[in-house]
């Protein structure tokens, strides 16, 4: 008994003992279960969506390192004075991404383009009727590597240039978007049993939005077509052909007459011009003009006939190219172009081009990076089907990559923009509440979900090669 009773006493020290290390092993899973990132103690999707229903930008608590509060109020102002519906999200990097996109754009419920910064990588999903697909890959692909605040602001840049639509109403408000959404489906119930007069309304709006979103493109556009048209009346000028002067011929007056007619047609057809694509008749013109006067330069000097080439990449002003030469933009794949002969000299002795810049909200920047626009200018100068094998990875070629464009503008090639076009025959812009009624197509993938940062949603990470 004494020997039983010893090893009872025994087992109680041995546990009053442990006591604290227990005690102290219980705190530690407390702690770690409490603090550890786990994917189910995240932000739900919602949180998020309401936040952004409020403002343009949402960094998760857990993430907040990633992004200062001033560099967030930043760029949700500068998304907001831009009044275009991009959304930004930066995320821990341990959130679960399995239909995070088409998640998080079914709980927002509202038209645009979606970035996500998680952890140290970054992807992006849009509505086609605010980015098109080709073009949305490239901008994601542009930014790639870089830090938080450089890469979302850099996204925010390129991205607010070249999308359509309008920021939603509920930005403007403290509601978090919950009531205008309400209220404009209430709305639409009262329309449709009113008979339509509200709806009608609408559709009147909304075509009203986009002959003004047409006006102001075609303003800016009517500043650089102007010079195109004033620098072709000056080679005319500098030419000083006169029909009558000596040694003149019948192909001679035939070639000066053509350069006088496209001078005169551009000038009507830019007076008369209502939309940006009435302005490719317009280059196609000058391309025309400016080739007459060279075949008139060559026959007064009795030089051979210039061959019919297209006008110079680099600024169609510089008159039709001589030679094609090979130019690797920076950060991009090489390529042959066409160019001027004295833009083949700059190259060849390892000087840049002199490139053809235009004004944009974003200080000035070469043609082919200056918004859909510039779409029909350039189709106007580079027929043929020329221009998107030159502009393959910018902006404006991945705009023209798509059928959309040549549908509807008739030029085979790009995709303008359905911020600029015509009356499309309905359906939800940028900015507009449309809850679910969305193409999940547009936002499938993400992340490495399928391949690459593109793992759905038109197109796979083969799309990323080459460009600029």
């Amino acid at each position: 008994m004494g020997g039983f009773g010893y090893f009872q006493r025994m087992k109680a020290v041995l546990r009053i003992r442990s006591l604290p290390l227990m005690l102290l092993a219980a705190l530690a899973m407390v702690a770690a279960t409490t603090f550890a990132p786990r994917a189910a103690a995240e932000t739900s999707v919602s949180t998020i969506a309401q936040a952004l229903r409020r403002s343009p930008v949402y960094v998760d608590p857990a993430a907040s390192a990633q992004l200062s509060k001033p560099d967030a109020d930043a760029l949700a102002k500068k998304i907001k004075d831009a009044n275009k519906p991009l959304f930004l999200t930066v995320l821990p990097g341990g959130y679960p991404t399995a239909n995070l996109f088409a998640d998080l754009r079914t709980a927002t419920g509202v038209t645009g383009l979606y970035g996500i910064r998680l952890g140290d990588r970054f992807d992006a999903r849009a509505d086609s009727s605010v980015m098109s697909p080709t073009a949305r890959r490239n901008l994601v692909s542009s930014v790639q590597g870089e830090d938080t605040a450089t890469q979302l602001n850099d996204f925010t840049d390129r991205a607010l240039a070249n999308m359509g639509g309008h920021a939603p109403r509920s930005w403007g408000g403290s509601d978090g978007g919950s009531g205008p959404s309400s209220t404009a489906l209430i709305t639409a119930g009262v329309v449709v049993v009113a008979g339509g007069a509200g709806a009608y309304a609408l559709v009147r709006r909304n075509r009203r939005r986009r002959e003004d979103e047409q006006r102001a493109a075609l303003d800016r556009l009517r500043v650089v077509v102007d010079e195109d048209i004033t620098a072709f009346g000056e080679e005319l000028d500098r030419l000083d052909f006169r029909p009558s002067e000596p040694g003149a011929d019948d192909a001679m007056r035939a070639d000066y007459e053509r350069a006088l007619d496209a001078y005169d047609t551009a000038k009507q057809r830019m007076a008369e011009a209502h939309r940006p694509e009435d302005v490719r008749p317009v280059t196609e013109a000058l391309e025309d003009g400016r080739f007459a006067l060279t075949a008139l330069a060559a026959r007064r000097e009795g030089r051979p006939l210039p061959q019919r080439r297209p006008p110079c990449f680099f600024d169609p002003r510089h008159g039709p190219s001589v030679t094609d030469a090979t130019w690797t933009p920076p950060a991009g794949a090489p390529r042959q172009v066409p160019v001027c002969a004295a833009d083949a000299t700059r190259l060849a002795d390892g000087r840049d081009p002199v490139i053809r810049e235009v004004d944009t909200d974003y200080g000035r920047r070469p043609y082919w990076d200056a918004g859909p626009a510039y779409g029909p200018w350039a189709g106007g100068y580079f027929g043929g089907g020329i221009l998107p094998g030159l502009l393959v990875g910018t902006v404006l070629g991945s705009m023209m990559a798509t059928p959309s464009y040549g549908a509807y503008y008739g030029t085979g090639y790009g995709d303008f923009g359905d911020g600029y076009g015509g009356d499309f025959g309905g359906g939800y812009e940028g900015g507009d509440v449309s809850g679910t009624d969305f193409d999940p197509g547009d936002f499938g993938g993400g992340f490495g979900d399928g391949g690459g940062f593109d793992g759905g949603g038109g197109g796979g990470g083969g799309d990323f090669g080459g460009g600029f």
